[in-house]
């Protein structure tokens, strides 16, 4: 059974998740602020649910004490922020963050997306048990499947879950035009109703960490691996 840490100040909010969430057959322990999360994040941890804007350590720095840790690094992180915070929920993307959602919000969305985030991640253990010795090499890139790392220009480069499964998913289908819809269903496992900001936020990521030649935008459409020798 999964377990979730549900990160809210809000305690009307708080409760209202976790009882959702457990309803859903999910295990849920709970926080009301960023210092009392961090004391108990350990990597027994599935998913955690963090609010932005959290008294004594907010939700950002959690996040990025996450993304710095080894033990805590692979946990999926959605963010949860106020409607109208749109610079706020960038920046989250950018510290690491798998994805967002704008208050006030559904339960049952939020409980799908969740369903959807570990799904993809049973069916990428499943890929990758199928090619576990796998060892993907382009010019100066190296992505070792099984190790879950990346070697760009001998150097060992750090990336996030989702980081690498899109890097990865962008590698094999190199050449290939693969539209922001098509990124959310293969590496989100769900779709978005037309908001994509999530995949251009991790591209731009992923950008910053290799040649960002490598990952050319198809305007209208999406983003494309250039073929390398």
């Amino acid at each position: 059974m999964e377990k979730i840490l549900v990160v809210e100040d809000d305690k009307n909010i708080r409760e209202l998740i976790a009882f959702n969430l457990e309803n859903a057959g999910f295990t849920v322990d709970t926080a009301g602020d960023g210092k009392v999360a961090l004391t108990k994040l350990s990597s027994e941890f599935n998913l955690v649910v963090l609010d932005l804007m959290l008294p004594e350590i907010d939700g950002m720095e959690v996040c990025k004490k996450m993304r710095s840790d080894d033990q805590l690094r692979q946990i999926p992180i959605i963010m949860l922020t106020a409607k109208g915070e749109e610079v706020e929920r960038i920046l989250g993307l950018e510290m690491g963050a798998d994805d967002y959602m704008t208050k006030p919000f559904s339960p049952r969305e939020l409980i799908a997306r969740i369903k959807a985030i570990f799904r993809r991640i049973k069916e990428l253990q499943v890929e990758q048990e199928k090619i576990a010795e796998e060892i993907i090499e382009l010019a100066d890139l190296k992505l070792d499947i099984s190790r879950h790392e990346v070697i760009y220009q001998d150097n060992k480069i750090i990336l996030t879950p989702k980081e690498f499964d899109l890097l990865r998913y962008l590698i094999i289908n190199q050449g290939r035009v693969l539209s922001r819809d098509l990124l959310l269903e293969r590496i989100w496992g769900y779709e978005y109703a037309g908001d994509t900001r999530t995949v251009d936020v991790h591209i731009r990521r992923l950008r910053k960490k290799i040649n960002e030649d490598y990952i050319a935008t198809v305007r209208g459409v999406g983003y494309k691996f250039v073929k390398m020798a």
